[in-house]
């Protein structure tokens, strides 16, 4: 009987075009925390809202409160062996296109070319108001001028750069401005409630229409932005093998599923196709 690394290991050497999809599984052993637990239930508070981002004031001032407090850690944060592995499988010509939900950049860290960041990019800031564009480094430098004491603060980090900030702390907080007029910025990334441009939308889909196997790794793909791949690659008949320890709002669909470590898998898959 076939185990399920000889059934994997037959798609991938079968079919030489894969697009990969990663979610925050993959950046665990980085030091970034995932949003939800095995079972898909969120881990803590639930993340900001797009809506009320743009619409809030006060939610602005929260999320820049606790992201001059969180964002170092992402910043320092370095590839795992599961990116430097998928790097690799890239320039062996397996991976045509790795598509992650992950907005922390590791991917291009470890040297991945083909990328499409799905939900944005957290290592920059746009200005609503005039569309320039700016490091997230230069905003952190303006958040801890106006509020010096978020850098003597130690708080238990959670996904994207988030912390967890008491509220007194947050209430004195001044909140970052456009450089350029003024406006209000936002990081750029998606947040939940927002949209994913469409342009991503229809390059993953014009991979998936062309790949021969699609594989995600590290997602639990309850959010529709990465779960509408998977739905698409089943309408075509592709093969769908997943590394994900616990549930997943798709694992009806997949053709393997493996409940491993995001890194012992991907070792034992390039292991097998030495």
């Amino acid at each position: 009987m076939e185990t399920s690394f000889e059934v994997l290991t037959a798609l991938v050497k079968n079919n030489a075009n894969v697009v990969v999809l990663t979610g925050a599984g993959i950046s665990i052993q980085s030091g970034i925390p995932p949003y939800r637990d095995h079972s898909g239930k969120w881990l803590g508070s639930e993340p900001i809202q797009h809506q009320e981002f743009l619409d809030n004031p006060s939610k602005r001032q929260r999320y820049w409160a606790r992201s001059a407090v969180g964002w170092p850690a992402v910043a320092r944060a370095k590839p795992n062996d599961a990116h430097q592995i998928l790097a690799r499988l890239e320039r062996s010509g397996l991976i045509s296109l790795l598509v992650t939900q992950n907005v922390d950049r590791l991917h291009q860290k470890a040297g991945q070319q083909r990328v499409i960041d799905l939900h944005g990019r957290l290592d920059r800031v746009s200005c609503l108001d005039c569309k320039a564009g700016f490091e997230r480094s230069e905003i952190q430098q303006e958040l801890l001028e106006s509020n010096p004491f978020l850098g003597d603060i130690r708080a238990e980090l959670a996904p994207d750069g988030d912390a967890a900030v008491a509220e007194k702390i947050v209430s004195k907080v001044k909140i970052p401005v456009c450089p350029e007029c003024g406006g209000v910025i936002m990081p750029d990334v998606v947040f939940f409630g927002g949209a994913v441009p469409i342009e991503n939308v229809q390059l993953v889909s014009r991979a998936i229409e062309s790949c021969d196997v699609l594989m995600v790794i590290g997602s639990s793909l309850m959010v529709y932005s990465g779960y509408r791949f998977c739905r698409q690659a089943a309408s075509l008949k592709k093969p769908i093998v997943a590394f994900n320890q616990g549930k997943t709002r798709a694992d009806e669909l997949f053709t393997l599923k493996i409940e491993e470590d995001c890194v012992a898998t991907l070792s034992a898959l390039e292991t097998l196709l030495q």
